[in-house]
């Protein structure tokens, strides 16, 4: 069974510079659900790694990010797929903490509890942080286009090595063709 890690806002869902502070807020991005689904019907396992410093910011506490998730995995159970972990950072980039990415403690935290190695491990990102964490713990960074995807793109820093896609759905297509190509 392989392992896929997800940022969350602007991947799985629509980001936004004033944060995802409520479920009303949370809206998925389109085709990110069903290529959950679809990685988890071909032998993956989906976590989400995200920084969520609006916690620290007091912009919303941790019963509404709670609520947002149960939100994101009903929308998810309702087309078939599931999110076996959610981790997140709750510090602002100031606090300089080593779970808050690009430092690569979420992911090396992911690596201890799942008892999982992390070479080659695709980690999808919008943001040069999600590629840094990634490459940081020797995992395979892929940026998507969605959410601040574009502009990561268009600043060119720190792509080097990084695979982009147009969006999760490419991801997963891209990810369960090598791996059907990989069995037979």
């Amino acid at each position: 069974m392989g392992l896929v890690i997800l940022d969350r806002d602007g991947v799985i869902n629509e980001d936004s510079d004033e944060f995802i502070k409520s479920p009303e807020e949370w809206v998925p991005v389109p085709g990110s659900l069903e290529a959950i689904a679809r990685l988890n019907q071909n032998g993956y396992r989906v976590v989400v790694a995200s920084n969520q410093s609006g916690i620290a910011r007091r912009l919303f506490d941790i019963e509404a990010l709670n609520r947002i998730h149960d939100k994101m995995l009903l929308a998810l159970s309702e087309v078939g797929g599931t999110i076996d972990a959610l981790f997140f950072c709750p510090h602002k980039p100031s606090d300089r903490c080593r779970c808050r990415k690009p430092e690569p403690g979420m992911l090396l935290d992911i690596a201890e509890r799942l008892r999982t190695p992390l070479d080659e491990v695709p980690v999808v990102g919008d943001s040069l942080r999600d590629l840094q964490a990634a490459t940081a713990v020797s995992s395979r960074p892929i940026l998507v286009r969605t959410g601040k995807g574009t502009d990561t793109e268009a600043a060119g820093d720190g792509l080097d090595g990084a695979e982009v896609y147009d969006d999760l759905a490419e991801v997963a297509e891209v990810l369960i063709t090598e791996l059907e190509v990989g069995e037979s």
